[in-house]
């Protein structure tokens, strides 16, 4: 059997590196192409020299389009504009697209959404086992546990992280909102800041840490009057992430067209 053939865009970045590192080591993969933005310094830089390892003959491109047509999956960290444009891509070559992008806004989600009508489109704010099994536990914890417990997520990233909250704090709201028969978007409470009253109950609460090199931590409160439940996750290196979008791409092949979460693919989903 021939290997899966994987496309990485963003490839310079931090997580574009791990990826690569990751992708060269699973058995049944291989790089068959990365890419960067036009103007980008790392351009005719080999894919393997610039993760580090032994050179791959693969070098940087700033035209996914060849590449992609001829992959069988891409792995996108990079922005939500880009990742829409990759995901229309890859619904034009009927692939799978892993995106591991946050900060999506309505358009984007509806964009990507209608491309998944032609592509395999994995899509999470986290690619750990251990933060999705941190969202089964939250979503069911908020399930047994009455009104009185009031529920909080704290998040922590480095200091270059550019969006608020974080996919996955974002993720493990939905989660809890699920859990307790609501929408989150009704009981999102971000952004407290001078006299703000007391707290709405039902609500669920999100306060955000940025500083140093945190790659990060999530924490889940449920608080009630004389007890705090608290469920916590903190990740120490960016290969979980990688780990999890290798696995996401492999398990994307022959699957119908859709979009698909981490839940599908550690088989969590109801």
């Amino acid at each position: 059997m021939s290997n899966i053939r994987i496309v990485i865009v963003g490839a310079a970045g931090r997580m574009g590196r791990t990826l690569i590192r990751q992708v060269t080591q699973t058995e049944g993969c291989e790089v068959s192409g990365a890419t960067e933005p036009a103007g980008s310094e790392f351009l005719g830089r080999d894919t393997g020299e610039l993760a580090g390892i032994e050179r791959l003959g693969v070098p940087i491109t700033d035209d996914p389009l060849e590449l992609i047509a001829s992959a069988n999956a891409v792995l996108d960290f990079t922005a939500p504009a880009a990742a829409v444009a990759h995901a229309a891509l890859c619904a034009q070559a009927r692939i799978v697209h892993v995106i591991g992008t946050t900060g999506f806004e309505a358009e984007h989600e509806s964009a990507i959404a209608a491309a998944a009508r032609h592509a395999i489109i994995i899509k999470a704010g986290n690619m750990s086992l251990g933060v999705n099994l941190l969202a089964q536990l939250t979503k069911q914890a908020a399930k047994l546990l009455d009104a009185a417990f009031d529920i909080e997520i704290l998040e922590m990233h480095h200091r270059h992280k550019v969006d608020a909250p974080s996919g996955t704090a974002l993720l493990l709201g939905e989660a809890a909102a699920q859990g307790r028969g609501v929408k989150l978007s009704d009981v999102s409470a971000r952004g407290r800041d001078g006299i703000t009253g007391a707290r709405k109950s039902g609500d669920i609460g999100f306060a955000v840490l940025r500083g140093g090199g945190v790659v990060g931590e999530h924490r889940v409160f449920f608080a009630a009057d004389d007890e705090i439940i608290e469920l916590r996750h903190q990740a120490s290196d960016r290969s979980i992430f990688a780990r999890g979008a290798v696995a996401a791409a492999k398990w994307g092949q022959g699957k119908p067209r859709g979009l698909y979460s981490m839940m599908d693919v550690l088989g969590f989903s109801e």
